[in-house]
C-alpha cells in the first residue's frame, strides 16, 4: 500500500519541522490523511506538503510512486511564481487534489492549535475560509 510508504517519506522529510502551534509538523499531515478514504488519497495527503516544505524533489517521488500521486503532489505545491488564488484555482481543476486541500484548509483553520493567536493569524484565516469557498464552488 502507497500510503504506509507515503507516511514513512513524510516522516522523515519534516522530521525537524513543527508546525505554527510548535507541535511536530508530521501530524499535520497525519490529520489531513486521517480525513481519505483511497490508498492514493492518503498518499498524497500524506505528501502534500513534502515539495513545498523538504528537500525532497519531484524526480525523487517519481522513482518511488505512481505518477497519479506524484502529480497529485505536484498540483497541491504552491509554486512561487503564482498568487495564493492562483494556487487555489489550480488546485481546483484535480478533483484528488481539491479533496486534499479542503481537508489541508479545514485543519489549518482550527485555530485553538495555537496558544496565542494574533493578528496574522486571524487574516490567514479568512484567507483560508475565502478558499474553502471557491473550492466547493468550482
Amino acid at each position: 500500500m502507497f500510503h504506509e510508504f507515503a507516511f514513512q517519506i513524510a516522516k522523515k522529510a519534516h522530521s525537524k519541522q513543527v508546525d505554527k502551534a510548535g507541535k511536530d509538523y508530521i501530524l499535520h499531515p497525519m490529520k489531513v490523511a486521517s480525513y481519505m478514504d483511497t490508498d492514493t488519497e492518503k498518499a498524497v495527503a500524506y505528501l502534500h506538503d513534502v515539495l513545498e516544505d523538504t528537500n525532497v524533489t519531484e524526480d525523487e517521488l517519481r522513482n518511488m510512486f505512481p505518477n497519479e500521486i506524484v502529480d497529485g503532489v505536484i498540483t497541491l505545491t504552491h509554486r512561487k511564481d503564482e498568487s495564493y488564488f492562483e494556487y487555489i484555482s489550480r488546485v481546483s481543476t484535480s478533483k484528488l487534489a481539491k479533496k486534499i486541500k479542503v481537508a489541508d484548509l479545514l485543519h489549518n483553520l482550527d485555530i485553538t492549535r495555537i496558544k496565542e493567536p494574533t493578528k496574522q493569524d486571524y487574516q490567514r484565516l479568512e484567507k483560508y475560509k475565502k478558499a474553502i469557498l471557491y473550492l466547493a464552488t468550482h
